[in-house]
């Protein structure tokens, strides 16, 4: 096959790049000597560093730079200047769709709507979103354009200077390696998704007595008042690392950790993609079928027990009930049963 000039459009989110790397990852066997360039919002940066199976990443700032019109024209006029024979859009958008179509690019693939059916060349029939898994909406782009789909896992790569710097700061935390240590993830995207801060309290508590585990609380610096919070509140010392490791980094020391506990965020599928060692996640209004970790080798999962539709998009929900009916001393159990 002569090679191409191949573009991938992207989504949006750090969970849902990082389910898309399969679909990157098929696309390169399918075109192994092809210039494969990806498009992703900045702050999705570190979810593609470091894949090998693309040569470039670019940059759309939507909310930014490439806002308005003029921005827009900017964007069009630098893909036209990189001459690409495909366009994969994985998301269904109409801008992307719009831009890829003034961009001159003469393959355009992705999911077909009214809307913007007449952009693509290639317009696939969209299974319900909530059909299938994450990695396999994306994935069936490929397999529905015709290509081979070989494998569906996530790739997340870390380098040893991330490794090291994880250890450093676990040295400098005076964690030693015969330390059981448990890494606590309590924020979230949206806040249905979070279990309770005061059972994080709980637990934490009750894992440092029990296990004399070294509590590590992770997140972006988005996090840091919520771990600070439950800090006050625990009777025994927790660390905060929220706003100190970048997703390279908490990668590397998820990989380190003994356990680490955590609803559906991007840092559990962070965790599994890099092979942690145990992981318990936890599952309120979002469905393990559609957003769960995949492998799920070393992935314990609790789900909500109550009579909600799941999976349930209402982000303003006022009572939290599917987070708050898993309680501390059910994933104190699983714990238990986990670590022998």
């Amino acid at each position: 096959m002569t090679p191409k000039r191949i573009l991938i459009f992207d989504v949006n989110w750090i969970g849902d790049v990082l389910f898309s790397t399969a679909a990157i990852r098929n696309i390169r066997y399918n075109f192994p000597d092809s210039h494969i360039s990806c498009v992703i919002p900045q702050r999705c940066h570190e979810i593609l560093e470091g894949n090998p199976h693309l040569n470039e990443i670019i940059f759309f700032d939507e909310r930014g730079r490439h806002r308005g019109i003029l921005g827009k024209i900017s964007f069009v006029l630098k893909l036209r200047r990189e001459r690409f024979d495909i366009a994969f859009l994985l998301h269904r958008s109409f801008t992307r769709a719009f831009i890829c179509w003034c961009a001159g690019i003469p393959e355009r693939i992705g999911y077909y709507s009214r809307k913007r059916g007449f952009l693509l060349t290639r317009g696939i029939v969209s299974p319900f979103r909530d059909e299938m898994h994450r990695i396999d909406y994306y994935l069936n782009i490929v397999a529905k354009s015709g290509y081979k789909v070989q494998d569906r896992f996530t790739e997340f790569f870390i380098s040893e200077k991330d490794q090291k710097y994880a250890e450093d700061f676990l040295k400098s935390q005076a964690i030693n390696e015969s330390d059981f240590v448990v890494g606590l993830n309590p924020g979230g995207n949206w806040m249905p998704k979070r279990w309770p801060k005061e059972y994080f309290v709980v637990l934490a508590d009750k894992l440092a007595i029990e296990f004399q585990a070294q509590i590590i609380l992770t997140g972006g610096p988005q996090d840091v008042k919520l771990a600070q919070h439950i800090q006050r509140l625990m009777r025994r010392k927790a660390i905060n690392a929220c706003g100190k490791l970048t997703l390279k980094q908490l990668g590397a020391l998820a990989k380190r950790l003994d356990l680490f506990i955590t609803a559906d965020t991007g840092p559990l599928h962070i965790a599994n993609s890099v092979g942690a060692k145990k992981i318990i996640t936890l599952f309120g209004p979002t469905h393990p079928a559609i957003t769960g970790p995949y492998p799920s080798r070393n992935v314990h999962i609790l789900a909500a027990n109550v009579d909600c539709k799941i999976p349930c998009y209402e982000e303003n929900c006022n009572n939290n009930r599917c987070m708050r009916s898993i309680t501390p001393d059910e994933v104190l159990t699983l714990v238990r049963k986990v670590i022998v």
